[in-house]
């Protein structure tokens, strides 16, 4: 698999706080709140893959994909075959799957695609050099998988590990259990609420889901926002709120972990 990694060069942008309703699309939040500069990794389809609107990568204007959005698929799972490279240069190898529920109209190899790009970015978790991570297919021995799954899909799965992911009754966020990174298709295509008022592009809040959950995966909790305007630590529940932060989707900033303090 080839995978071309690019930065947006962007602006800064604007974060505005949540409403009651957190299933809302916010309006724009006023000037003058500056925020750290959205990075996001534009990601090659993979050779003969067809390449779906769910999981192709946004373009840098887009913050939410149109359509609607499968609330149920077959529960079953499609894996992405084959193996990609070890991602990371030090640490303890990982080896992980990705499988997305059948009928939710994703492509697993184009998933794979946008999880391992995301996954081998130096601002992602194997920049620290305390972990590597590789790909590997359906078949193979796994410590996880990332699984892309419809709404109600979702929320069973979590159930089952313990997590109730609904909000005002509907199955909302993401969550992980043992050895399951669980990203709900809902957000996957329309990002959630503090990513929106901040405009940031729906690639940003891609990046952001899926490193959050592996993170869990990898031993990391939720944290507070460690300074008030600052970016958002990643383990910050950023799908509902940045605590007083601005969202920011990667682990590392700089050539170190952003984090904060433990909640």
């Amino acid at each position: 698999m080839v995978v071309a990694t690019g930065f947006l060069v962007g602006r800064g942008w604007e974060a505005s706080a949540l409403s009651a309703d957190p299933l809302a699309v916010p309006s724009a939040s006023p000037a003058g709140s500056q925020a750290p500069l959205l990075e996001s990794a534009a990601i090659a389809p993979r050779p003969n893959s067809r390449p779906t609107e769910d999981v192709a990568t946004p373009s840098p204007s887009v913050l939410q994909l149109p359509g609607a959005v499968p609330a149920r698929g077959s529960g079953t799972f499609t894996y992405a075959s084959g193996r990609g490279p070890v991602l990371g240069t030090k640490g303890l190898l990982r080896r992980f799957r990705v499988a997305v529920e059948r009928g939710s109209g994703a492509d697993p190899a184009e998933f794979a695609a946008q999880v391992e790009a995301v996954l081998g970015d130096s601002r992602s978790w194997v920049g620290g050099g305390s972990v590597r991570l590789q790909r590997v297919g359906g078949a193979d021995p796994a410590d996880f998988t990332v699984h892309l799954a419809t709404r109600e899909t979702a929320a069973r799965m979590c159930a089952r590990g313990g997590t109730n992911i609904r909000v005002g009754g509907r199955p909302y966020t993401s969550c992980r259990t043992v050895g399951k990174a669980i990203i709900n298709l809902d957000r996957w295509r329309l990002s959630a609420k503090p990513y929106l008022a901040a405009k940031v592009p729906l690639a940003g809040y891609r990046q952001y889901v899926i490193n959050h959950e592996v993170g869990h995966e990898l031993g990391h909790r939720h944290e507070g926002c460690p300074k008030a305007g600052g970016p958002a630590p990643v383990m910050v529940q950023q799908t509902l709120t940045v605590r007083g932060c601005v969202p920011y989707p990667w682990p590392r900033r700089g050539k170190s972990m952003l984090a904060g303090p433990a909640i």
